[in-house]
């Protein structure tokens, strides 16, 4: 029996109408991707009308899924600052569906659980980010990756740079900061700036969908119980063949695209500035440092090296993501030229500041999760589809329908891991390698489809100075790319992992 809520409810609907639109027509489609697998067997449908467990978790069923439309809704169609929005869903769902005694401690306890298990990573990494712009080191990696490659290869050069330097740096943040160069590379390569904008664009966003410190999968791996370290490494391992698959998926778009060329030569970097950037090694060593250091504590772990050694204590101390984060957040005070105390106030202010926002939406849709999950219909659910041997495919096709009807990668991936985690033992996915690859088949979801309801287009549209119906051709249509091409390594990643 489902927990009895707060309200009292009437079971005869008279009316419900909704506006036409996308957002609505494609949460719909979210809604009947969960649902029609559930009544692929005839006798579906009778035995819930029949029995009142089954009519009660149809209810339930039915207020989840409200709650998700919701959610959509207010974000896409109002505009609703995303925690509102969040919140508001979570409450309303906890009244209908909990006890009242339950609710106000599951709201807290997803809300605090979440904040606790990302809250660091994500602040640590924003001010690596907020030092790799800052101090040029950013732009002085640009120009390194650009000398190897030779300017004829100005496209390549800026793929490789936004995809590194996008481990720390949020995409948006990262496309942003890029702009300028990627301008910059296209007069000296002479290749029209669409297409240049469209390889940084992807380049940024594999990694930002798929592998922490970036929101969505941190935020991602707390609701579902993944080991950080892991995730990292097998996100990059994902990202690395997907990103060149949009790569040279916007190369084959652009063959015989004619387009004028560049940026006007204000656009590029002045010589100045390029002298006083930092050395090309010292820029590198935030990023590689946390990765080296997860790396090693990984691999003791694939290894099963003791852990009682004393090396091996210490590996597995400073190769927790945190601490990782942290040397990489310490090593990039080198960067620094002025370390005066107010200039180093400024520049971490600026970075707990743009954490912020990020950590409250965030811990909101842990908070959503776990009212989803005190519910048990996640769990019920996933009793029913695990007949119809879907298995990764369900949080995948989840994640990419919300994502392509409210926008937000981050919101999109948070809602569906609040409601594949109940389904993960019925899913045959609740051991630790499943629960690696379910959530990162939703980052793969998270990718698809970015077009113009997505604030990552308008920061590509915009900062690009390019045409809209631009953006679409080359960006938007290479998402869905991504997203079938990272679905599909992952897919055949599982076999090794099992």
């Amino acid at each position: 029996m489902y927990p009895q809520p707060l309200f009292a409810y009437t079971t005869h609907v008279h009316s419900i109408t909704l506006w036409p639109g996308k957002p609505i027509f494609t949460a719909l489609l979210a809604a009947l991707t969960v649902w029609l697998p559930l009544c692929a067997r005839a006798d579906a449908l009778p035995a819930l009308a029949a029995d009142p467990a089954k009519s009660g978790f149809l209810l339930v069923f039915l207020w989840t899924l409200l709650s998700i439309l919701a959610v959509i809704v207010l974000t896409s169609r109002f505009k609703v600052n995303s925690f509102i929005a969040l919140f508001i869903a979570s409450l309303t769902l906890g009244l209908l569906t909990l006890a009242p005694a339950d609710i106000v401690k599951t709201l807290k306890e997803g809300f605090g659980n979440t904040m606790a298990s990302i809250g660091l990573i994500i602040i640590f990494g924003t001010i690596i980010g907020v030092v790799l712009d800052k101090t040029g080191a950013a732009q002085s990696i640009a120009n390194y990756i650009l000398s190897k490659t030779g300017v004829g290869k100005a496209s390549r050069a800026i793929a490789i740079t936004g995809f590194i330097t996008g481990l720390p740096i949020f995409c948006d943040s990262g496309f942003i900061i890029l702009s300028g160069i990627a301008r910059s590379f296209s007069r000296r390569g002479k290749l029209p700036m669409p297409i240049m904008a469209a390889v940084l664009g992807v380049s940024l966003y594999s990694v930002h969908c798929l592998i922490p410190p970036h929101p969505g999968a941190t935020a991602a791996a707390g609701i579902m119980g993944v080991n950080m370290g892991h995730l990292i490494l097998t996100g990059i391992l994902v990202a690395i063949p997907t990103t060149l698959a949009a790569y040279l998926f916007v190369k084959l778009l652009g063959r015989h695209f004619i387009n004028p060329v560049g940026a006007s030569p204000q656009s590029a970097e002045p010589a100045a500035a390029a002298k006083s950037l930092p050395s090309p090694a010292l820029s590198f060593l935030p990023i590689v440092i946390p990765l080296l250091l997860i790396s090693v504590k990984s691999s003791f772990a694939l290894f099963k090296v003791a852990p009682d050694l004393p090396p091996v204590r210490l590996c597995a101390f400073i190769g927790e993501p945190v601490i990782a984060l942290l040397a990489g957040a310490l090593v990039s005070l080198l960067l620094i030229q002025e370390r005066t105390k107010a200039h180093l106030n400024e520049l971490f202010t600026e970075a707990i500041d743009k954490a912020g926002p990020i950590l409250i939406i965030i811990a909101a849709g842990g908070m959503f999760g776990a009212i989803i999950k005190a519910t048990g219909v996640g769990e019920a659910a996933g009793k029913m589809l695990a007949t119809t041997g879907l298995g990764l495919l369900i949080p995948f096709l989840i994640t990419s329908i919300l994502k392509t009807a409210q926008g937000s990668s981050t919101v999109a991936i948070i809602t569906a891991a609040s409601i594949v985690n109940p389904m993960l033992a019925n899913l045959g996915l609740d051991s630790e390698p499943g629960r690696l690859l379910a959530t990162l088949a939703m980052g793969s979801g998270s990718m698809m489809i970015s077009h113009a309801n997505d604030a990552y287009f308008w920061v590509i549209t915009r900062f690009s100075g390019i045409e809209p119906n631009h953006t679409l051709r080359f960006y938007s249509t290479t998402t869905i790319v991504m997203g079938c091409v990272s679905f599909a390594f992952m897919f055949l990643l599982q076999f090794v992992l099992h």
